[in-house]
């Protein structure tokens, strides 16, 4: 099931990239980025209702809050940057280098979760990076 939630984000994410793409045309990168915010924060917080979940708000951790408060604002730079630069280039080359974010959590995870690093992530790593280089150049 993970695999297929997975794939449907990666659909998702390309269809925000050519949807915001069109839709920034015109538009200031921070009023198109505060829009698409308030819209998610709409769906999430729907969602939140609609399966009864927001009794857990009380039972969340102090160290949950403030990793989830830097996740939002590590979220909402990555959001604004984004934005600015699909504003200002090609969605093809914008996307793939937003993309290197698949290499840098590799690392992160390992240097802070101890994740495993094996042979194939760094062949892995490697070829996303290369990729992105040949698509961008």
């Amino acid at each position: 099931m993970w695999f297929l939630l997975a794939l449907s984000s990666a659909i998702f994410a390309a269809l925000t990239s050519i949807l915001a793409k069109i839709g920034i045309e015109g538009v200031g990168s921070n009023l198109a980025t505060a829009i698409r915010t308030m819209v998610v924060v709409i769906m999430a917080w729907g969602m939140v209702f609609i399966t009864h979940q927001q009794g857990g708000i009380r039972a969340i951790s102090q160290k949950s809050w403030i990793f989830l408060i830097l996740s939002g604002l590590a979220t909402g730079a990555s959001w604004l940057c984004y934005y600015k630069a699909l504003q200002m280039g090609d969605a093809s080359k914008v996307v793939p280098i937003d993309k290197l974010s698949v290499v840098i959590t590799l690392v992160l995870a390992f240097v802070f979760l101890h994740e495993e690093f094996t042979a194939k992530s760094m062949i892995g790593c490697i070829l996303i990076g290369a990729g992105t280089l040949l698509m961008v150049l």
